[in-house]
């Protein structure tokens, strides 16, 4: 699943109509797409280290920017 580098889902949703700031995970190939839509969570900013998701979201892109976010 793909990390969106933002803070909160708020933030991911007013960046609509921005390129995404995100970092592949994937080993099997890249999971963006310029025109598409696909899954992504954030990293925690927890200092413990939790590993847990702090929000999850459906990204849709249309010409390499954010048209969606669910």
């Amino acid at each position: 699943m793909m990390i969106l580098n933002y803070l909160s889902k708020k933030e991911l949703k007013e960046n609509v109509g921005q390129e995404l700031k995100y970092t592949e995970t994937s080993v099997f190939g890249n999971e963006f797409k310029t025109n598409g839509s696909f899954a992504g969570c954030n990293r925690p900013h927890d200092y413990r280290g939790t590993g847990k998701r702090e929000f999850f979201a459906m990204v849709t892109m249309q010409n390499g920017f954010i048209s969606k976010v669910s």
